[in-house]
C-alpha cells in the first residue's frame, strides 16, 4: 500500500493478486470538498496519471471526513468571473468528469455526505455510486443564476428525463433513499459500512479478468454514442478480440473444473 497527497488530492494505491486499486479523496473538508481551480488542475493530473498504469484494476472516489463528497464547485471564486473566466472554470469541471469516464476501470464513487452541482456531475461520470444513508444529493445551480451543464447532460440516462427536470428546475435536494429509488445510486449502506460494501465491489472486480474488465469499460462508452445495431456489432467486435489473449481459456478452465 502506498499514499501519495497533493495540496487538494490524496492518492492511496493498494496491491493484490489481481492488481492495483486507487483510492482518490478530494482533500479540501475545510470547505466541504468544493472545487476550485487549482484542487480541479491537480485532480485531472491525479487521474490522468492513473489511467496509463497498466497494473490499475479499479478507482474508488470520495471526499475527505464525513460531511462531503463535494459540496460543488467553488462559489467564491465563480462570483468573480466575467465570461471568459467562467468557460475556462467550467471547462475545468467537465475535465475532472472526463477524466473519471476516461478511465480504463471501473470507477466507484464512494460518497459521504453532500454530493452537490459539479459534485454530483463527478460522481455520474463514476461508473458505480455507493451512498451513506445520511448523503444529500442536489443540483442547486439555477438558485445562484447558473445553469447545470456539462456532465450534468448523463442525468436523463441515468434518472430519467422528469426526474432531471424536477433535480434541475425545481432544485431541491434529495436525500440517499431517493436517491437510490431514482436509480442514481446504485446502493445506500449506513456510513460505518460504506468501505465494507464497496471491499466487496472490488472483490468481485479483482477476480474478473483484467482484459475483460477494460474491454467491457471500453464497450459500455461505445454504448453511450452509437445507435443499436453498431453497438451490437461492436460487442461482436470486442467478444473476438477478448480471444486474442489466453486470458478466457484459463478463466474458463477454471470455471469447468470447478464445476466437475
Amino acid at each position: 500500500m502506498s499514499g501519495v497527497s497533493t495540496r487538494y488530492i490524496g492518492l492511496r494505491t493498494e496491491s493484490h493478486a489481481g492488481g492495483k486499486v486507487a483510492h482518490v479523496t478530494i482533500e479540501n473538508e475545510r470547505k466541504l470538498n468544493t472545487m476550485n481551480t487549482e484542487l480541479m488542475d491537480e485532480f485531472i493530473a491525479t487521474v490522468r496519471t492513473l489511467a496509463t498504469d497498466e497494473d490499475l484494476r479499479a478507482v474508488v472516489l470520495t471526499g475527505a471526513g464525513g460531511k462531503a463528497f463535494v459540496g460543488g464547485a467553488n462559489i467564491h471564486e465563480m462570483a468573480t468571473l466575467d465570461s471568459a473566466g467562467a468557460r475556462a472554470f467550467i471547462t475545468r469541471v467537465h475535465g475532472c468528469c472526463l477524466a473519471m469516464r476516461e478511465l480504463p476501470v471501473p470507477s466507484i464513487a464512494r460518497v459521504n455526505g453532500y454530493c452537490l452541482g459539479a459534485g454530483l456531475e463527478l460522481a455520474a461520470s463514476c461508473d458505480l455510486r455507493i451512498a451513506a444513508d445520511n448523503a444529500v444529493f442536489g443540483m442547486p445551480e439555477v438558485k445562484v443564476g447558473v445553469p447545470s451543464v456539462v456532465e450534468a447532460a448523463l442525468l436523463p440516462r441515468l434518472i430519467g428525463w422528469g426526474r432531471t427536470a424536477q433535480m434541475l428546475l425545481v432544485a431541491d435536494n434529495i436525500d440517499a433513499r431517493t436517491a437510490y429509488e431514482w436509480r442514481f445510486v446504485e446502493a445506500v449502506v449506513p456510513a460505518a459500512d460504506l468501505d465494507r460494501t464497496v471491499d466487496g465491489w472490488l472483490h468481485s472486480i479483482l477476480e474478473a479478468g483484467p482484459k475483460a474488465i477494460r474491454l467491457q469499460k471500453m464497450l459500455m462508452r461505445r454504448w453511450e454514442q452509437l445507435p443499436l445495431d453498431q453497438a451490437v456489432r461492436s460487442g461482436i467486435d470486442a467478444f473476438a478480440q477478448s480471444m486474442e489473449s489466453d486470458e478466457p481459456k484459463k478463466l474458463m478452465g477454471n470455471f469447468v473444473n470447478r464445476a466437475r
